[in-house]
């Protein structure tokens, strides 16, 4: 199969070549993000393949469809950014990689709740100029505290378990609760209940109509003064207005951001030698209690291993004609 793989990096051809070596797919390497200008370069491929900022929407897939792309595979696990509408219209298989980093995405939030606490990142600077003072750096134990998560699917269910090893009460709260994770102490509650009772809140659930701008003004009136929050999951579910709001008064005392919800024109890129345009996002650099990585959280090496195999994967069973099992949409 002949793949137009939009939008890479370094590290995508590594290990996206060495997981071809299995597979014998005729990658082309493109760098612009697939938008609808880009779309063009496919032409003369079966395949596009995406990453989680570039654009799947019915205006570019119709480009694709015009450039006799069958298939989108999508090296994610979320699949937002693509209208599945419109590829049924337009009879393209779209294809994911469900799940590739669960653990790595937890760990990488609770290293944000840990570095906002401990203040590690400022300490080091501090140490590196030979400044030994502590004030300032004053943190909190984790365990006794109370900390809830907000969707229990792999990644939700792995950092509950994490928070239950530190001591923490963990609050949970799923459409689908896991018995496992309730067999460990955890205990599932209502959303409401969650932000009211919660010290901590880590974000894990999909981006969907219902869960976009859940953390909100109304629901950050629900939480207690002080309480930090977490999100590795898609940025959109953060009102960015609203929590620089509750970041002013207070309410909210720490802020640990892997994603953002203009994130698009910004991460995966190198911006150093540009004048920064988001005025929100400046804002919220100007606060010391928030932390912000460039949507790092899934980036370990298992994880780009198992994207590229499993991406792999479901290109050649949709060229053989076998079932995948990874198929959003199939017509």
């Amino acid at each position: 199969m002949k793949i137009a793989f939009f939008n890479t990096k370094r590290y995508d051809r590594r290990f996206f070549d060495a997981a071809n070596a299995q597979h014998g797919h005729d990658i082309t390497y493109l760098d612009p993000r697939l938008e609808v200008n880009s779309a063009v370069i496919a032409a003369g491929h079966d395949a596009a393949c995406l990453f989680v900022n570039d654009d799947g929407s019915a205006a570019v897939i119709e480009v694709l469809a015009e450039q006799g792309i069958k298939h989108l595979a999508l090296r994610s696990a979320g699949f937002n950014h693509v209208d599945l509408k419109a590829a049924e219209q337009a009879v393209i298989t779209v294809c994911r990689v469900p799940a590739y980093s669960p653990h790595g995405v937890a760990e990488h939030a609770i290293a944000l709740m840990m570095t906002l606490n401990r203040m590690t990142h400022r300490a080091f600077n501090r140490v590196r100029e030979s400044n030994f003072a502590l004030e300032g750096l004053l943190g909190f134990e984790m365990h006794g505290r109370t900390a809830g998560v907000v969707g229990t699917g792999k990644i939700g269910a792995a950092a509950a378990r994490i928070l239950a090893g530190f001591g923490c009460r963990v609050l949970a709260y799923d459409v689908y609760e896991n018995d496992e994770l309730k067999a460990l102490g955890v205990e599932y509650v209502t959303l409401d209940e969650l932000f009211a009772q919660s010290e901590i809140i880590t974000l894990h659930c999909p981006l969907m109509p219902e869960t976009e701008h859940l953390i909100n003004a109304d629901t950050l009136a629900q939480m207690q003064d002080g309480v930090m929050l977490i999100n590795t999951s898609r940025g959109k579910l953060i009102h960015t207005d609203s929590v620089i709001d509750a970041l002013k008064t207070g309410r909210v005392g720490h802020l640990g951001l892997d994603v953002y919800e203009e994130e698009d024109e910004l991460f995966f890129e190198d911006h150093s030698g540009d004048i920064l345009q988001d005025d929100e996002f400046a804002r919220l650099l100007t606060f010391p209690n928030v932390l912000i990585t460039g949507h790092q959280a899934f980036f370990t090496r298992h994880a780009l291993e198992e994207i590229a195999s499993v991406t792999l994967t479901n290109l050649t069973q949709l060229e053989r004609g076998k079932p995948c099992p990874n198929t959003l949409a199939s017509w």
